[in-house]
């Protein structure tokens, strides 16, 4: 198994991976940067595991919807989730609760 050093939101982390699956991850790390960075950067959210959480979320979202449109064979243009005070608390703020609740407890998200 082979061990990259990788940055993800300007935090190191050595990842393993097995021969031949550099480049995978690679690219898995850049989408992860990118979409944990873009919330980020919109401002809304200022912590490192909600961020994560959320980026994660969006990524599964996404995967969903490429799910979908192979099985239907439609396109269909899946939206990120973003953590809008009016709407989403109804629906985030528990889930972002139960979150926290179990995070406490490990005290670290990776």
């Amino acid at each position: 198994m082979k061990q990259l050093d990788v940055q993800i939101m300007g935090q190191n982390y050595l990842l393993g991976c097995p021969e031949g699956g550099e480049a995978k991850l690679v690219q898995a790390v850049q989408r992860v940067d990118s979409a944990m960075c873009k919330i980020r950067d919109a401002g809304k959210v200022r912590a490192r595991d909600r961020i994560a959480v959320l980026a994660a979320l969006n990524l599964a979202f996404e995967v969903a919807g490429a799910e979908a449109q192979t099985d239907t064979g439609v396109l269909e243009e899946t939206p990120a989730l973003t953590l809008n005070r009016r709407h989403d608390d109804t629906v985030l703020e528990p889930l972002i609760k139960r979150l926290d609740k179990v995070l406490a407890r490990d005290g670290l998200l990776f």
